[in-house]
């Protein structure tokens, strides 16, 4: 079991319809067909969505998404039509919320991994491949890849496990010619991203895409290159051969399974709230990433 521990009632907006719930994210349509991607300050973790919120998280996905989006637009395009308040929104959704194009989106999570971790890692050690692609021999956690390689995932519902697949089983799903794009496309972004983040003194390990079709045309969706979405590890203390500090949730996972939760992992109990001490120091984790990936300060 898990999923929400407390799932959240939608807000009722004139003129919007609600449409899904996510972990993250509360997506409505409005009356121009557009789509009204609101991210929330809930954080998702070993696939259960906590009843503890982050302030300020939503935000800084938000806004790092759309520096983000700047600057790899000339690579791909975007789904992002505005960021103006729909009106009658309540004022908390202000600098959370993107008015997007409604896309016909692929049913693939693009991963892309420069480094070895996570669960490439896990099937590393069973077989020397990462969704069936062969890697050398010697490498340990939080080795350089030789090259970055692409790592499609099936997209899970709440509470499931995305589901590491082959590129053969993209290519089955959404055809040879749209699964070549969807890897060329993913390699490039991550490619640029990496470049950027390296200046800045950031590895980006590992990172999850999605993209849809407006018409023929390609297009990004959705967040890119968060915290939520992306590894990112401060390059003076990379050290391979062990786990590595991150800008993320890593504080969250660290504490929900210490003995100082109290939670079974195992268990089919939902994981308790998080203490406050854990909630400032994961909204400084977030805070500390955006300021420093795009030179700009959050206050």
């Amino acid at each position: 079991m898990s999923g929400f521990v407390e799932k959240p009632e939608p807000v009722q907006v004139p003129g919007l319809t609600h449409l899904h719930t996510g972990k993250v994210r509360d997506l409505y349509r409005n009356e121009a067909g557009d789509l009204v991607m609101v991210a929330s300050d809930r954080l998702s973790a070993y696939d259960w969505v906590l009843p503890t919120e982050i302030p300020d998280k939503g935000r800084v996905l938000t806004k790092l998404s759309l520096w983000w989006f700047d600057k790899l637009a000339d690579l791909a395009p975007n789904h992002v039509i505005s960021t103006e308040l729909p009106a009658g929104a309540p004022a908390d959704w202000e600098g959370r919320t993107l008015i997007c194009k409604s896309l016909d989106m692929v049913p693939v999570e693009c991963v892309a991994r420069g480094y070895l971790t996570g669960s490439g890692l896990l099937e590393y050690d069973e077989s020397r491949t990462v969704c069936g692609l062969a890697l050398p021999e010697g490498l340990t956690d939080g080795s350089e890849l030789p090259a970055p390689i692409f790592t499609p995932a099936t997209k899970a519902a709440v509470g499931d496990h995305d589901e590491n697949v082959s590129y053969e089983e993209v290519a089955r799903q959404v055809g040879a010619e749209t699964a070549a794009l969807l890897r060329q496309t993913t390699l490039a972004v991550y490619s640029r991203a990496r470049d950027i983040a390296r200046e800045r003194g950031i590895i980006l390990a590992d990172t999850k895409f999605e993209f849809g079709f407006d018409g023929e045309t390609l297009v990004l969706a959705d967040e890119v290159l968060t915290p939520d979405s992306s590894r990112f590890w401060p390059a003076a203390e990379w050290e391979p051969g062990r786990a590595q500090p991150s800008y993320d949730k890593q504080i969250v996972r660290n504490w929900l399974t210490s003995p100082a939760s109290g939670w079974d992992r195992k268990s089919e109990q939902p994981p308790p709230a998080l203490p406050q001490e854990v909630v400032e120091k994961t909204r400084a984790k977030y805070i500390e990433a955006y300021e420093l990936l795009t030179g700009l300060s959050w206050s």
